[in-house]
């Protein structure tokens, strides 16, 4: 659950805090990695904050999300109000983007509802743009307080069991708080390969030094 002021999305996040956290070169990793001007799926797009820094470097975008609120702030591309378990929008695009850790949701069947999504609209060799929590950071998540834009960041309550990591993220600026907690699953590069494979897909390279960006392509 999150708490603090303005609107909070069905899955606990803070309206009011996406709105003001910057694009931290998502957006030149997805750019790097799919042709000019291809078109990009945004799934989870929230307020934009990846979508509008492709939209910048001339992709063309349509965003889903399933917070009407988060569209609100969107701006310059199609919006999709919906959950991206089931999308159809019986189109296919260049791209597909899973940003901001999707994939290391706890539940088995979230995780191939977002993979089949992400393979259902697809083009023929197109490319899905994935940022995930790798096996490393796990081990070696840091507990303590930093800055992301104009907000400061605190994580907190960090607790490990088994596969799973839960903790507790706090947002503040001058006069607000905003709290959030979450919990991530570890996968292994074996379990990516098996689940994207399940799905259609197959694992295309590393995206960022640090693994915690991938691509995964669709047939030809």
């Amino acid at each position: 659950m999150s708490s603090g002021p303005g609107p909070i999305t069905a899955d606990g996040c803070a309206v009011d805090v996406y709105t003001r956290l910057p694009a931290l070169g998502e957006p030149e990793i997805v750019h790097g990695a799919v042709p000019a001007g291809a078109t990009v799926l945004d799934l989870g797009c929230g307020s934009g904050r990846v979508a509008h820094g492709l939209i910048e470097l001339g992709h063309r975008v349509v965003g889903v999300d399933q917070s009407a609120e988060m569209l609100e702030h969107v701006r310059g591309a199609e919006t999709v109000h919906a959950p991206i378990a089931g999308l159809r929008l019986d189109r296919r695009f260049d791209a597909v983007l899973l940003a901001s850790h999707l994939v290391n949701c706890p539940d088995s069947g979230e995780r191939r509802a977002l993979w089949a999504t992400a393979a259902r609209h697809l083009a023929p060799g197109g490319r899905a743009i994935v940022e995930w929590h790798p096996p490393s950071w796990f081990d070696t998540v840091p507990a303590g307080a930093g800055a992301l834009g104009e907000l400061r960041v605190e994580l907190t309550d960090v607790v490990c069991a088994g596969d799973l990591l839960s903790a507790t993220v706090r947002y503040w600026s001058d006069s607000e708080l905003w709290t959030q907690a979450f919990t991530a699953r570890r996968l292994t590069e074996r379990d990516l390969e098996r689940e994207l494979a399940e799905s259609g897909l197959r694992f295309d390279g590393w995206l960022t030094d640090d693994h915690a960006w991938f691509a995964a392509a669709a047939p030809l």
